[in-house]
């Protein structure tokens, strides 16, 4: 993801490249600019958190309607 420190690993290490993409789609929808560097610490946590929790909310939705049409494994 970012190029600071990486303490959370993705389940997932394939879906690496497809989580920054998710990342920076949010970001834009909030309002926020990719950083040019793609570090992001130069943000506020503020920002960095909105765009996190929008990601979440993103994914659970996605999950609720996987559940709904019985899609899920």
């Amino acid at each position: 993801m970012a190029l600071g420190q990486k303490r959370n690993k993705l389940v997932v290490p394939e879906a690496n490249k497809a989580m920054e993409q998710f990342k920076i789609e949010v970001a834009r929808e909030v309002g926020i600019t990719e950083p040019d560097s793609g570090y992001w610490g130069n943000y506020t946590s503020r920002d960095c958190g909105a765009v996190g929790g929008n990601m979440v909310r993103k994914m659970i939705e996605a999950y609720e309607r996987q559940l709904t049409s019985g899609t899920t494994r």
